[in-house]
């Protein structure tokens, strides 16, 4: 319980003049500090940074770059054998350096084998038809002679009853004469059949043979498949595996190469062997550039996988026609195909590399037009004053404004034909809005 004795520090209504001074200080200082950061703001001096670059002499290049990939001028393409029913069942790996005589692919041979017992047991077949032919044949002969020997005989013995007509009466006589003509006409007749017997042993037999021979060309031509189950190199190189074009995949995209397991369609091409020392860029070019192209351009390469070296090469041929070259979706907002015109185009490579392999990335630059010996700066140095393009010019601490003259210009760098000499000092940016946008930060 409080004591009676304890005074209360503030009276009820009473106001607490230490705290509102101490409120009020609070708030001159908060102004005071305000005003001084913004005096420090708005006119002290802000440092900035201007990248700037020599004007240069050099040789002004006017290109148009592409990509493409290496191919081979010339390459030994290997085949699918002339067999049906064909299954890889091995492969080498692609870019493998094999030796003449080494399998590159081999097929499955069990359909192979199962047709050589199937067809072997065909010609013993057909031989044991012939055996069993010539043998109930030469029964058929047998009995035609021996009923031909009982058919002569009864006209033999017939002329010698006729022969007796002078010592008979006249009518066994001619009886007689009448019997030598029925057994001569037996026999005759006997004669036909055995003859027609003969025709038709001829024609069973020929029948026969003929399907012998066909079983035997059978069989020589599933040994024959046999012997090219294997595709060995013709010689010394690397083996590049070419695509499965009969594989289905996403449309307008390149088909899988071939694998072990696919099956393979006769003559199919599989692999080929490019010549290393020999090789071009396979380019494709935009419908815009290809008014600015001609045979004979310079053309620099740059291997993606091989980015330590620079290749030149001479653009050797460019399509008349151009090639349609289809996306998944067109671009208008509606379902479709979207398809883009290119012109394909070659570069012969003028110095090799043992790296080089077909298939690799290359960004290529033909040389449309090239000055030697000008002035050049940076395109995005180049400013416009007054409708004029101009520069900003380093004196020291300080930039002035320069109006130039400049000729042509491309991606990178343009001409300037007056307004500088070699060796000037120049922003890369306008000084005026790097400050302000410093002060802004």
């Amino acid at each position: 319980m409080p004591s009676k004795d304890l005074k209360p520090k503030q009276r009820l209504g009473q106001v607490n003049y230490r705290r509102r001074k101490i409120i009020n200080w609070s708030l001159v200082l908060l102004v005071c500090g305000g005003a001084l950061f913004a005096g420090y703001r708005y006119t002290s001096t802000t440092t900035v940074e201007i990248p700037v670059v020599r004007v240069r002499r050099g040789d002004f290049v006017i290109s148009v770059r592409t990509r493409g990939e290496l191919a081979s001028s010339h390459s030994i393409v290997l085949a699918a054998p002339q067999v049906p029913n064909l299954r890889l069942v091995k492969l080498v790996q692609p870019g493998k350096i094999v030796h003449k005589g080494d399998i590159v692919a081999a097929f499955d041979t069990a359909q192979i084998e199962n047709a050589i017992i199937q067809r072997t047991t065909n010609v013993s077949s057909a031989d044991s038809q012939i055996v069993q032919l010539k043998a109930t044949q030469k029964m058929d002969d047998e009995a035609d002679s021996m009923q031909r020997m009982a058919s002569t005989y009864d006209v033999e013995r017939a002329r010698l009853d006729a022969s007796k007509a002078e010592v008979l009466s006249k009518i066994d006589g001619e009886k007689n004469r009448i019997t030598v003509t029925v057994t001569e006409g037996a026999l005759n007749r006997l004669d036909a059949i055995i003859n027609a017997h003969q025709t038709a042993h001829v024609a069973d037999l020929t029948r026969l043979s003929q399907n012998k021979d066909k079983a035997v060309r059978d069989l020589n031509q599933v040994q024959e498949y046999l012997t090219k189950m294997e595709i060995r190199a013709p010689a010394d190189g690397m083996v590049n595996i070419l695509p499965n074009f009969r594989v289905n995949g996403q449309f307008g995209q390149t088909p899988p190469a071939f694998k072990e397991g696919d099956d393979v369609w006769t003559g199919a091409p599989i692999a080929e062997m490019p010549d290393l020392s020999q090789m071009y860029v396979d380019l494709k070019m935009d419908e815009v550039d290809r008014g600015k192209l001609r045979l004979g351009q310079v053309v620099r390469v740059r291997i993606d996988a091989i980015p330590d070296r620079e290749f030149n090469a001479e653009l050797n041929w460019i399509s008349p026609i151009a090639a349609l070259v289809f996306k998944g979706a067109s671009g208008n907002g509606r379902p479709g195909i979207a398809a883009e015109k290119t012109f394909p185009a070659r570069a012969q490579l003028k110095n090799l590399d043992a790296r080089l392999r077909p298939g690799m990335s290359a960004t290529a630059e033909v040389t449309i037009e090239k000055q030697p010996a000008v002035l050049m700066i940076p395109a995005r140095a180049s400013v416009t004053k007054d409708g004029k393009p101009a520069v900003y010019v380093q004196n020291g601490d300080r930039f002035s404004v320069r109006y130039i003259q400049v000729g042509k210009r491309n991606d990178d760098d343009m001409v300037v034909t007056s307004g500088l000499k070699e060796g000037d000092m120049i922003a890369l940016e306008d000084p005026v809005e790097a400050a302000k946008a410093a002060k802004k930060l």
